[in-house]
């Protein structure tokens, strides 16, 4: 990377105007094409430090170049999709050799079936399966067989879940809502994780009416015991269902999902992210007698279930496929909780060698890290995760979270924790000076918020 290690805010290294010079200049023009700059809200420049939001030009394994020609240590590549690294050589060739068959034919391609009986082998709730393009796609579809299936009308959403759909059922209960009809805000009620009472309060306060319950496995916050099955205890005795959205957890914390690890039970479940190492690709699983409502019924009306142009591409179920068997025959799900393990140990070693261990702290599982910034208050803070941005990016780490890949080694982590050392004296300055003394632009944003 063209900077010195000394970090971003002292002298003698080269200011970010310069580093980042072409990067700011592509932001710029783009954000006249691209409503917001990027097509994905949490890679938007308002994300990272002003006039330090790099333009990625290519990656190889755990690493990234920007058309600045600057390098980094990625964390969270494909908002933690890409587990096995850019350009793992065992997916690309098995992309590669089904592309040059060809693509998107009028028929299903034969591959369908194996992808198919290789995804209800392995998801222990899994008898159907239909696969999609994106996450959304699919905890849609979910919604959509859960409320025909239950001829109800109301969701049941995890309020500490901030993403489970980018369609209308979910975004209506964000900041985000412009432009979804108010009159469906009713239909989508939310209760706390870890509190099954505040379920049970809303199956009592609408009896009846609740189609389906739907969350993530596990976030930050593992789940406590006995959650998941008082969870199934309430659906069942108020005939709704229970659907787990594994889109983050499948193929991270277990190649056959976090129900696996724990025990849930789920009627639906979705996954994505992982599944195809970046590759857009997607799963709705769940019960046959749930399922099949989205395919040829005579009994009951059919449901409109994930239906697309592009869906289940040979290729990408190809690339599926190598990385089943690359989970399988290397053991990545147990490779990156070992990873993570050894960077949080070494992460919070000298962030307590630093005295910050009451401002900076790591937090969920350890294939699934995440960081959080807080002021001299202690209380979580955008200006001081904008300061600690700006001190590892100058340095070399793009690290947006600390979520590990089967790409990052030894080697790659001790760096890491050694730019994050580096960087902890001006986060220290920023606690006793006041965070102007160190920061040199406009603090990052929560990604969904209603203006500006």
């Amino acid at each position: 990377m063209k900077t010195e290690d000394e970090g971003s805010s002292e002298g003698g290294v080269t200011p970010a105007a310069e580093r980042f010079a072409a990067s700011t200049a592509h932001t710029a023009a783009v954000k006249r094409l691209i409503p917001g700059g990027a097509h994905t809200y949490a890679k938007g420049d308002d994300q990272y430090p002003e006039g330090m939001a790099p333009i990625i030009e290519r990656g190889w394994g755990c690493h990234v170049r920007d058309i600045d020609g600057n390098e980094y240590i990625e964390y969270g590549s494909g908002l933690r999709s890409v587990t096995l690294g850019h350009g793992y050589e065992p997916v690309v060739e098995a992309v590669r050799r089904s592309i040059g068959d060809g693509v998107n034919f009028v028929r299903p391609h034969v591959l369908e079936r194996e992808a198919a009986e290789r995804l209800v082998d392995l998801i222990p709730s899994a008898e159907m399966v239909k696969f999609g393009l994106n996450g959304s796609d699919t905890t849609t579809g979910a919604v959509k067989l859960a409320r025909a299936y239950t001829g109800r009308g109301m969701i049941a959403a995890c309020r500490q879940h901030p993403m489970l759909s980018v369609h209308d059922w979910f975004m209506i209960t964000t900041p985000m809502a412009a432009g979804i009809p108010t009159d469906i805000e009713s239909r989508t009620v939310q209760f706390d994780y870890n509190d099954p009472e505040s379920l049970a309060r809303l199956f009592a306060q609408y009896p009846g009416k609740i189609a389906a319950v739907i969350l993530e496995a596990e976030t930050i916050e593992p789940p406590a015991p006995g959650f998941f099955a008082a969870l199934r205890r309430l659906c069942d005795e108020n005939g709704a269902l229970l659907i787990l959205d594994e889109i983050i957890t499948g193929f991270r914390w277990h190649e056959r999902g976090a129900q696996f690890i724990h025990g849930i039970k789920p009627d639906l479940c979705t996954f994505g992210k992982a599944m195809a190492n970046g590759f857009p690709l997607s799963a709705l699983a769940g019960r046959r007698e749930v399922m099949r409502l989205g395919g040829f019924v005579d009994d009951v009306d059919r449901v409109f279930l994930v239906s697309l142009t592009a869906g289940a591409e040979p290729w990408a179920l190809a690339a599926m496929l190598a990385v089943i068997e690359t989970y399988e025959r290397e053991q990545i799900a147990e490779r990156l909780m070992k990873t993570g393990a050894e960077l949080r140990a070494g992460l919070e070693q000298v962030i307590a060698d630093a005295g910050l261990a009451d401002h900076l702290q790591l937090a969920g599982r350890d294939c699934n890290l995440v960081y959080v910034a807080r002021d001299a208050a202690g209380a979580p803070s955008q200006i001081f995760r904008t300061l600690f941005l700006q001190e590892i990016v100058s340095r070399g780490v793009l690290a947006p979270s600390f979520v590990v890949g089967a790409a990052h080694d030894a080697e790659t982590t001790a760096r890491t924790i050694e730019i994050v050392a580096a960087a902890l004296p001006a986060y220290r300055r920023g606690l006793e000076d006041g965070p102007e003394a160190v920061l040199r632009g406009r603090p990052v944003r929560p990604a969904i918020r209603p203006r500006g």
